[in-house]
């Protein structure tokens, strides 16, 4: 303490105080390019493979959402298919049912006559 004190005395508390400062200051760049670069070094590399891996992500997901479409369009069309065979079946089915009975009405009374 009485080293400081007599530094003090002989050059001036700014000049002392400057000093100190710049120790500081080194001290602080010598551990942020020893301890802290490295470390955001590998953290930077960490975060660009993940920022590839969700963009891999989302490219699968966009993918498989083109292909989710493509089959319910299909799986919609083909449904509409049926729907609409089912349909033409039903009329046939109806008007068949229709006419048979019509026609075996008509060919009983031509039989009785």
């Amino acid at each position: 303490m009485d080293g400081l004190v007599d530094l003090v005395n002989k050059y001036g508390f700014p000049i002392v105080a400057a000093g100190g400062m710049g120790y500081f200051v080194y001290y602080i760049w010598k551990w942020v390019t020893e301890e802290i670069k490295p470390v955001i070094g590998q953290a930077n590399g960490t975060l660009i493979a993940l920022i590839d891996r969700i963009r891999m992500l989302d490219n699968d997901l966009i993918r498989l959402n083109q292909k989710v479409e493509t089959v319910m369009e299909l799986r919609g069309k083909s449904i509409e298919r049926e729907r609409i065979n089912a349909e033409q079946e039903i009329n046939r089915a109806e008007n068949s049912a229709v006419e048979k009975p019509f026609n075996e009405g008509n060919q009983s009374d031509g039989n009785k006559l």
